[in-house]
């Protein structure tokens, strides 16, 4: 597991990061979401070691990084990093190799990551000629070439369009399915929400909330409700403790008090609907995680 603990970070008189503490758990994919500013890079940088933190530490499975701890990481910063003038394959092969692989061994698996991540055709491609969301697939591999131990991504899926994310997500759930913790941030809260098991919101140097993805739509749900019939549904607007928020025809959403009384007062919409008839569905409206970011972030 990695643990953030209590990480603060300045330049100058702005304090970028705030007592920032939470952890991505072995093989969880852990969306970390903000906006522009929101501090989400320097954090990556820290735990990278590519910054130095002012205070608070940086853990995995309770022990300090070390410069060695970290050279196991893998890496994809949101900038593109790769040499233009190089080969796909060959690139990846050097990347590999900085990590300490045999050539054989980078070899090998610049050419699996390849074929995985849909650029097995363009291995003799020279990087430049690829298009952007091509140089971004090849970047994840640069980051996965080694088999790291952490992995931790800058907007992966940026400039991405939708099958090749179907493809990056495929790759990387399956390198968390073997215990990896995986930390990667996107503004595509979309993407976000299909594919984490955690998430962190941060805003202003501080964080706003995290927990896994159930956790934080219960968390942050309104005693809200919808249901469908085969009838009109007008009449829930009659009950009492039931507050209409849409009504089209025989379907409507609608909001009661938290506690014991509003629970009542839902079961109450739902006794009188199966008296009217069928009842093609009844369930709570949990929020997307766009509605939690805009909520915890004012």
């Amino acid at each position: 597991m990695l643990e953030i603990e209590n990480v603060s970070r300045s330049f100058g008189s702005n304090r970028v990061l705030d007592g920032v503490s939470f952890t991505v758990g072995d093989g969880r994919m852990t969306g970390f979401v903000g906006g522009n500013g929101a501090g989400k890079t320097t954090t990556m940088r820290i735990i990278l070691g590519v910054l130095a933190s002012d205070g608070g530490t940086v853990t995995l499975d309770g022990t300090r990084l070390t410069p060695a701890d970290r050279a196991l990481f893998g890496y994809m910063p949101e900038e593109r990093g790769l040499y233009p003038k190089m080969k796909v394959a060959e690139q990846i092969v050097y990347l590999g190799r900085l990590h300490g692989m045999s050539a054989s061994a980078a070899a090998s698996s610049t050419a699996d990551l390849l074929d995985r991540l849909g650029l097995g055709d363009r291995a003799n491609a020279t990087v430049e000629s690829l298009s952007l969301g091509n140089q971004q697939r090849a970047q994840i591999a640069g980051a996965l070439v080694h088999d790291p131990s952490v992995l931790v991504l800058d907007e992966p899926f940026s400039g991405l369009d939708p099958m090749a994310v179907e493809t990056v997500q495929s790759v990387l759930t399956e390198h968390a399915a073997t215990g990896v913790p995986v930390l990667f941030s996107s503004h595509q809260l979309d993407i976000v929400e299909r594919i984490c098991d955690d998430l962190v919101v941060i805003a202003g140097g501080t964080i706003r909330a995290q927990g896994s993805r159930n956790e934080l739509r219960e968390q942050h749900s309104a005693a809200r409700y919808e249901i469908d019939l085969a009838s009109d549904a007008g009449w829930v607007r009659e009950l009492p403790g039931v507050r209409v928020v849409e009504l089209d025809g025989d379907y409507a959403v609608f909001e009661v008090d938290r506690g014991p009384s509003g629970e009542d007062a839902a079961q109450a919409v739902l006794r009188r609907a199966l008296e009217t008839g069928p009842v093609r569905r009844f369930a709570p409206v949990l929020p997307t995680l766009s509605q939690i970011f805009k909520e915890v972030v004012r």
